[in-house]
């Protein structure tokens, strides 16, 4: 096969990629090995790591936002998945996947959380100063849905977590409770991890940090944005 040959193969394959991830978002309900047959049914190319990583997510993300649902729990889905909903509005092909669900809620709530999970298929998990839900028979913390607490502070020299304030976006069908995109930015900024100056540089590049938004962001973290502008 020729330069050029190769090269067509690769752009289809990409191509056919992001073709079978839209179909995705709208498919939810299918079972993984069913996408997966539709998929190959359309001759499209599928990163079988991705894909299966990120049905993952979202299913867990639409199970425990029934959940709270159902129980009547303030929450809102924060952290990579809360960027990748918030991109999602603007541009579905920058999304990036994360690793976990983060989901804050009231630490008023939380023994009414631990009493409801198995009424949802959900346990309980306490472990290495976490608090996590795991479904079904998952024992991986990598794989819960980490709980975080409004007002609180995640580390000593970080600012309180924000007010539960959602906004109400759907995220691959279904509707969830989203943080708003300028509480997001200042929980990035605020943690200032590696990985949370990716979110916020890919949150910029697509246009989500508008001068509003950073308008309402402190002296320090909007230092914090010139950094990531300058040198991320």
């Amino acid at each position: 096969m020729g330069q050029d040959s190769i090269l067509q193969a690769d752009f289809q394959s990409v191509f056919f990629a992001k073709v079978v991830r839209r179909e995705l978002y709208l498919k939810l309900m299918l079972t993984f090995e069913q996408f997966l047959h539709d998929a190959a049914g359309k001759g499209g190319a599928v990163n079988l790591m991705f894909e299966e990583r990120l049905f993952g997510l979202v299913e867990i993300l639409h199970r425990v936002a029934d959940m709270f649902m159902a129980e009547h729990v303030p929450y809102e889905l924060i952290g990579g998945m809360a960027v990748a909903a918030q991109m999602e509005q603007v541009d579905r092909d920058a999304v990036m996947l994360t690793r976990d669900v983060d989901v804050m809620i009231h630490r008023s709530d939380l023994e009414r959380v631990k009493e409801s999970a198995a009424r949802h298929g959900f346990h309980f998990r306490h472990t290495a100063g976490l608090d996590m839900l795991l479904y079904g028979e998952e024992k991986k913390a990598v794989k819960g849905v980490h709980l975080v607490f409004s007002g609180e502070c995640v580390k000593a020299n970080q600012a309180p977590n924000p007010p539960i304030a959602p906004e109400r976006i759907t995220l691959y069908g279904k509707e969830v409770s989203v943080v708003p995109v300028v509480d997001l930015v200042r929980m990035k900024l605020n943690a200032f991890r590696d990985k949370d100056r990716v979110h916020v540089r890919a949150m910029d590049e697509i246009g989500l940090i508008t001068p509003e938004v950073e308008g309402k962001l402190s002296a320090e973290l909007r230092s914090r944005l010139q950094h990531v502008r300058e040198t991320e």
